[in-house]
């Protein structure tokens, strides 16, 4: 799985960070994503999919391809 964050679309809600703090981390200063690993372990994919389906702004982009 590879992982992608448009920041740009991103409106610092948290959830992702609540859901996977392992794979995202957010801007002290605007709450903006952060990628923390754009290739997680398979150990974490399963939160990651809930981390990008509860996003309110789609601002997380998941790659199924190895």
């Amino acid at each position: 799985m590879k992982v992608i964050v448009d920041e740009v679309k991103c409106c610092g809600a948290g959830q992702c960070v609540l859901i996977a703090p392992e794979v995202f981390d957010q801007r002290e200063d605007d709450g903006i994503v952060i990628l923390l690993e754009a290739e997680p372990d398979a150990d974490q994919h399963a939160l990651v999919r809930e981390a990008a389906a509860v996003c309110p702004a789609a601002a997380i982009e998941l790659s199924e391809e190895a």
